[in-house]
């Protein structure tokens, strides 16, 4: 691996630019929950990374505690980054998770920088930051300690129900900055879940995290990503999904359909020619022009969800929309516009 090298003395470390790391440990740990998962263990030089690209996206600074993600989610569009370090971007992705354990720390100390001047920071834009190994190494406690006290604004996109272990401290947030949250879920078939992200809570219980947000105040929207095609978006499931997310109390859905980039897509080819063969020919043909589905079809599919989203008393997702909160006040709906270029991760 590129950042082989890392392993050992940190003062002769950090030529790798990747990872600007000064040490990697790896561990195996033989318990149920994350056997056949290997964690890298590395000392970051930064945290706050700038989004390429930033003046198309509804935020232009992210964190990401972790690489690689044990949510498995077979289309996962990160799954391309994983080759930068040398590693296999299909099962190694799921199994090889790269944990900057000195993320809280380096945050704290870049907030505090005089050349940081408060912009908003997105987190779970690459893979979700709480995945399965946050439960190990419990990095967000002190992030979120870090983004409260220095009053940054920031949001949270999840497929984790592990963000309710948090929730004192999002509340606490929430009374001194603007603070978004948004849960993944993009269909409500259990059969179409465990094979497609494998790894994930079910996505009733990920809406029932969105309901325990709610009741603690803390306004949780929804990005109904991703849409797959033929095999979650016939409209009685898309109304299926719809309903109960309205019954969940979710403040906004966003519809997002299935976008297969370089990694991501190889990998769900495979899956689907195992799961699906006989759709191999229909999805060539529905991404025969590239990583996104054609504009018809992404525009039939938003048109519906939100047809079925007035019907059942969602509002519209509205770009920008959080504010600084005094204590105890009722949070607005999640700040994260509509678009195929809104989170463009799932």
């Amino acid at each position: 691996m590129r950042w082989d090298h890392l392993t050992g003395n940190p003062a002769t470390a950090g030529d790798g630019g990747l990872f600007a790391a000064d040490a990697v440990t790896t561990r195996t740990v033989d318990t149920p929950e994350f056997r056949g998962i290997t964690f890298h263990e590395i000392r970051a030089r930064s945290i706050v990374n700038r989004v390429p690209g930033a003046s198309r996206m509804p935020f232009e600074w992210t964190v990401n505690p972790y690489r690689g993600c044990s949510h498995a989610c077979v289309y996962c569009f990160a799954r391309k980054t994983h080759s930068y370090l040398d590693l296999d971007t299909g099962l190694g992705f799921d199994t090889q998770i790269v944990v900057k354990v000195n993320a809280p720390e380096l945050l704290r100390a870049q907030l505090a920088s005089s050349r940081w001047h408060g912009a908003h920071i997105a987190m779970g834009t690459n893979v979700d930051c709480y995945q399965r190994a946050e439960g190990r190494y419990g990095l967000m406690p002190g992030i979120l300690a870090a983004l409260r006290d220095h009053a940054n604004p920031f949001s949270i996109l999840t497929k984790g129900t592990l963000i309710l272990r948090d929730l004192e401290l999002l509340r606490q947030a929430a009374e001194v900055t603007e603070v978004g949250v948004s849960m993944s879920v993009g269909f409500v078939d259990e059969t179409l879940w465990r094979t497609v992200e494998p790894g994930t809570p079910s996505p009733a219980r990920r809406l029932d995290a969105v309901r325990r947000l709610s009741e603690h105040g803390i306004d949780c929207g929804v990005l109904m990503a991703p849409v797959v095609p033929f095999l979650g978006d016939h409209p009685d499931q898309l109304r299926a999904t719809v309903r109960a997310i309205a019954a969940a109390g979710a403040t906004s859905v966003t519809p997002l359909v299935l976008h297969l980039r370089p990694g991501a897509r190889e990998w769900y080819t495979q899956w689907l020619e195992k799961h699906h063969p006989h759709l191999v020919r229909r999805y060539e043909r529905l991404y025969a022009q590239g990583a996104y589905a054609p504009t018809w079809y992404q525009r039939r599919i938003t048109r519906y969800v939100h047809e079925l989203a007035a019907e059942y008393g969602i509002g519209p997702a509205r770009r920008g929309a959080a504010r600084k909160l005094p204590a105890r006040e009722e949070r607005p709906a999640t700040p994260d516009g509509p678009g195929p270029t809104q989170l463009s991760l799932l």
